[in-house]
């Protein structure tokens, strides 16, 4: 599966996702691009799209043919998201073209 991830997560996660085809927003080229622009961009480029933007799904409308897998955590810091990745692996697998998930949960500190 060929799998996108949002620049503002960290690029230690490509190595977390095992089995897939795993790229970022800045290896791609698309940094700095606004979330409508860059799901447009994406559109027919990547499968799944995994962002910590919570608003994502409801401001901008998902093209037929990519998901959105959305994370709740604490922070952006790999050790805060990695308790999350077989979620993530679960949502990328069972998410259907068109439709957003949401992973994990908000834990305090």
């Amino acid at each position: 599966m060929r799998i996108l991830i949002d620049e503002c997560l960290p690029r230690e996660l490509i190595i977390a996702l095992v089995g897939h085809d795993v790229r970022t927003v800045s290896q791609e080229g698309w940094a700095g691009l606004t979330n409508g622009r860059l799901l447009k961009t994406i559109s027919g480029q990547s499968e799944v799209f995994i962002t910590i933007d919570k608003r994502i799904e409801q401001e901008h409308p998902i093209s037929e043919d990519l998901a959105i897998v959305t994370v709740r955590s604490r922070s952006n810091r790999i050790q805060d998201l990695l308790p999350f990745v077989p979620e993530m692996l679960k949502a990328v697998k069972d998410t259907k073209p068109g439709r957003s998930t949401r992973v994990g949960r908000i834990t305090r500190r």
